[in-house]
């Protein structure tokens, strides 16, 4: 593989904005959609996991019906692709075998001889039950997506908004989630920015770098 240029990259995270309104006449490419939904299957999780799913939203009808969902927003409406994020609920041994034997699949290994790997990883899950921290941990992991989703967009040239300004309840309704034993957390449009979003030209506000970084 060939790296990118440090200051390919970086062009690319100040170019990025979240985008609030789309060019609906504007569609992504098929190969250009088709690394974004690989740079999702690719994200990381801890333990590698994987307790998501990703909904991409063609139908002009569903569409509708999440806007109205998300507080009428039109990004679900004018962008490109629409994917929402989901979380899995309850992960418990099914999931956790259902990952082990993939593992086993993918690497052609005994599924015994992972055995260690998996106790590692129903310690944590349990620990993370008995405390009550497991959705959050959980749900952490999706967000690891949707920021490498957002960033690969961005080095391609593909416009994003991140929402979370929607109704979970309501898109779980709408898209059958919850009978999958998901629930949705966010969701990101994609698409290209209308020539008149005014936001697209606002210099974005961050924190000097003293403030933000520490090195140690």
């Amino acid at each position: 593989m060939t790296p990118v240029s440090a200051k390919t990259v970086t062009d690319a995270l100040h170019w990025r904005y979240a985008t609030k309104k789309f060019d609906p006449t504007r569609k992504i490419p098929r190969e250009t959609w088709a690394a974004l939904e690989e740079a999702l299957v690719l994200a990381p999780s801890s333990y590698g996991i994987q307790p998501w799913k990703f909904v991409v939203v063609q139908d002009p009808a569903t569409r509708e019906r999440l806007s109205a969902a998300s507080w009428g927003q039109r990004q679900p409406l004018d962008c490109s692709h629409f994917v929402v994020f989901a979380v899995r609920k309850h992960f418990g041994v099914r999931d956790l075998e259902r990952f082990i034997e993939r593992v086993a699949e993918v690497r052609s290994v005994k599924r015994e001889s992972l055995k260690g790997y998996s106790d590692v990883i129903a310690g944590h899950v349990d620990r993370a039950r008995g405390s009550g921290t497991l959705d959050g941990w959980l749900s952490r992991q999706v967000y690891i997506a949707l920021g490498q989703y957002m960033a690969a967009a961005a080095l391609l040239g593909v416009d994003t908004c991140p929402m979370e300004g929607l109704e979970p309840q309501k898109y779980d309704e709408i898209l059958g989630l919850a009978a999958q034993g998901y629930t949705t957390l966010c969701a990101g449009a994609a698409g290209y920015r209308a020539p008149d979003d005014k936001y697209a030209a606002q210099p974005k506000v961050r924190f000097k770098e003293s403030e933000v970084l520490i090195h140690v």
